[in-house]
């Protein structure tokens, strides 16, 4: 397989980046580094990504673009075990998650994961899945009521920069700003007992690729039972026989 767009994170992915069957040509670490290389790059993946002309050519030569290949999932059961090892971020990464988690672990017995998309969930779709921290702190207070027999904690991700202190009642904990802190939190949530927060991509990989029960919050009155929480089996389904195939579908053709 040859992937010829990608951006920073890569290095984030050692496994990948040297997966044998996998060559990545232009990873050329002379130029990305070289003053703005990285952002040129990404600008120039931009532009022949979203390019009529471009999605001929890809075409012609056989190529496809990654979302373009969602519905294929015929060797995915097959391989996760494998995925799950070409997709472990580097050590460092993986050390200070697993010693969060154990830290937690020892002062819970349950450890919910929570996905707070602030920034571009603002807007996005008319900031359908936008919701504030005074909404998820009443989810989270739900679920507390919900395992009321143990002790529950929570892990916060989010793209937005606020005390956990706001969440009150709660057993909270969140890494400060880290260098590749998005790769950090999303590998923290894939390791949580439960995940919870909006649809998004974010929180369903972590899902799938830690094989970790999510439950999208879908309106702000939504109250929250043990069996909204499912794996997700692949980009639309959960291993329940949910699926968002109908949302995702609603949301790129706007």
């Amino acid at each position: 397989m040859v992937i010829i767009f990608f951006d920073w994170t890569i290095e984030d992915f050692p496994h990948l980046l040297h997966c044998p069957f996998i060559y990545f040509p232009l990873y050329q670490k002379w130029y990305l580094e070289r003053g703005n290389g990285w952002n040129n790059y990404k600008g120039l993946t931009w532009k022949v990504t979203h390019n009529k002309t471009w999605d001929k050519i890809f075409k012609f030569l056989g190529w496809k673009k990654g979302w373009n290949t969602m519905n294929d999932t015929r060797y995915l059961s097959e391989t996760k075990k494998e995925l799950q090892e070409i997709f472990q971020p580097r050590k460092d990464i993986t050390d200070k998650a697993k010693q969060l988690i154990s830290e937690i672990k020892k002062r819970s017995d349950i450890l919910i994961g929570v996905h707070i998309r602030h920034g571009d969930y603002k807007t996005f779709r008319g900031g359908q899945y936008f919701y504030t921290l005074e909404e998820f702190h009443k989810f989270m207070l739900q679920i507390q009521d919900l395992y009321f027999d143990r002790k529950v904690a929570f892990f916060i991700s989010s793209n937005e920069q606020f005390s956990v202190n706001f969440f009150h009642g709660c057993q909270c904990y969140r890494f400060e700003e880290e260098v590749s802190g998005d790769i950090l939190d999303l590998y923290t949530l894939s390791l949580c007992d439960r995940i919870i927060g909006p649809w998004s991509t974010y929180s369903r990989w972590a899902s799938f690729i830690g094989d970790v029960p999510l439950c999208f919050i879908k309106g702000k009155q939504q109250i929250i039972n043990k069996s909204d929480f499912s794996v997700v089996k692949d980009f639309y389904h959960f291993t329940n026989g949910e699926s968002t195939e109908k949302l995702w579908t609603k949301s790129i053709s706007k």
